[in-house]
């Protein structure tokens, strides 16, 4: 069985616990999102998503529809 799973990596301004209280109702509730975590110790308040049949732009949209600022990491 062929795995759709992919991993995305996004910059964001989510930068505290409340940040993340705030945002994971959000993506919790997204469907096609496995597993989310932001590491906060980063400069870049990085975003990881493993997805499964969600697009970039749809997560990007959920993390602003929160509130907060996401572009994909290069």
């Amino acid at each position: 069985m062929e795995n759709s799973q992919q991993t995305f990596q996004f910059k964001t301004n989510i930068n505290c616990g409340g940040c993340i209280a705030s945002v994971k109702p959000h993506l919790d509730t997204t469907k096609g999102i496995v597993q989310w975590e932001v590491n906060t110790n980063d400069k870049n308040k990085i975003l990881t998503v493993q997805t499964e049949g969600i697009s970039q732009k749809q997560i990007i949209e959920t993390v602003q529809k929160a509130g907060f600022n996401i572009e994909v990491l290069e």
